[in-house]
């Protein structure tokens, strides 16, 4: 079968990856050095896609600046969610864009263009809906699907915890305009309306739902953390091609004498520095420096980011606009994080630095680390737990 429209559901903002959040939401995050939506918009493209329908909503204008009203010569269109109310409300508020069978697809997890390609291709006219499906050791922080000996649906679960052999749901969704009723049909639950319980429904009434399982790139960013395991598994799996790659050679300086130890990825604009050490794993955003000697591992450093001379940075996020000063040390995890109400230990974070945090240098972190946007960060100052936005921290 065909398909040739999509509805990317990014409205959501990613709580749990606060601080990063404040100003943009979860799509717009970075997945090596561009945008996790531009991932999805583009495996969506490779996968056949010629439409594109994207449902927005917090921080909305990140989104439609940077992508305007084409990407890759494919037009845009732009649904706003005012309330953030459910995946099914998301996708009802699209539902006058698209006309007949359309693909719809979670704006903020990294999916491979083959697993796309197979839920389409399993769909067919006696089906409802087909659900790309993957097979995971370990479904229960995300959503698992039972299917029978056919590849027929037989029940989908939230967080399964009962020891059935559920597959993984990706997130990936063919769907006729019958399913659009099914997600109308059912109530709301604690004011939001679930895409899952409309297909969920769908099961239940006994209409064919397909489960395509597929294999193939899937990560989703759901901690701060996650976002150096999403650019890692880039690197591995060959979507950042090659070992070590510099976009816009014509406008980065590398150093002579500087060491770059594969896999890294530089982009544009961006000043390596003398004796300065960058990888493995490293991303450098657009317009980032790295001063004299510094040494970087494993880290995602977003764009405009300055990294002083002697500076050590190891398992690090950092928003744009970042400064972090001469002698300072993010040693690297592992670390406990406190996100909302929960401290998860053992991750492997170093710190996460928030857009247009300044660090005046000598500064050391402890695993772990949280600090809020536009935090002033005074020289000899130790840093741990969580360090809220807008403050001055002196030592």
């Amino acid at each position: 079968m065909s398909v040739s429209s999509a509805v990317i559901l990014a409205a959501g903002e990613g709580k749990r990856l606060r601080p990063l959040t404040k100003y943009r939401p979860k799509p717009m995050l970075p997945a090596a050095t561009k945008p996790i939506l531009e991932h999805v918009f583009d495996q969506l493209i490779d996968a056949g896609i010629s439409e594109l329908v994207v449902v927005v909503g917090y921080r909305h204008e990140r989104v439609q600046s940077h992508f305007g009203s084409t990407y890759r010569n494919v037009p845009v269109t732009y649904v706003f969610q005012e309330k953030q109310l459910g995946t099914g409300h998301a996708l009802l508020l699209a539902e006058s864009e698209v006309d007949g069978t359309s693909v719809v697809i979670n704006g903020d997890q990294l999916v491979d263009s083959r697993i796309i390609s197979d839920a389409v291709g399993e769909h067919d006219s006696a089906a409802t809906a087909t659900m790309a499906l993957l097979q995971r050791s370990n479904v229960e922080p995300y959503g698992g699907v039972l299917i029978d000996e056919d590849g027929i649906v037989t029940k989908i679960t939230e967080n399964p915890r009962d020891g059935h052999d559920y597959h993984l749901n990706a997130g990936v969704y063919v769907l006729e305009p019958a399913a659009f009723d099914a997600v109308r049909a059912v109530e709301s639950q604690i004011g939001e309306h679930s895409l899952l319980d409309g297909l969920s429904k769908l099961v239940d009434e006994g209409e064919i739902v397909h489960g395509a399982v597929s294999e193939g790139l899937w990560v989703d960013a759901t901690y701060p953390w996650d976002l150096l395991d999403v650019s890692s598994a880039l690197f591995d799996t060959g979507v950042v091609n090659g070992n070590s790659k510099i976009v816009g050679h014509e406008t980065t300086t590398v150093h002579d004498t500087a060491v770059i130890s594969e896999p890294v990825l530089i982009d544009r604009d961006c000043v390596v520095g003398p004796g300065a050490v960058v990888g493995p794993y490293v991303c450098l955003g657009e317009n980032t420096t790295i001063g004299s000697n510094a040494v970087l591992e494993r880290s995602v450093v977003d764009n405009d980011t300055t990294i002083g001379a002697n500076a050590t940075v190891v398992d690090c996020v950092t928003g744009t606009g970042v400064e972090i000063g001469p002698g300072s040390t993010i040693p690297g995890g592992p670390g406990d994080v406190r996100v909302g109400d929960t401290v998860y230990e053992d991750e492997a974070l170093g710190a996460l630095l928030a857009d247009r945090v300044v660090d005046r240098g000598g500064v050391d972190y402890v695993p772990g680390a949280l600090v809020g946007p536009e935090t002033d960060i005074q020289t000899g100052t130790t840093v741990r737990g969580t360090l809220a936005g807008g403050t001055e921290v002196r030592s």
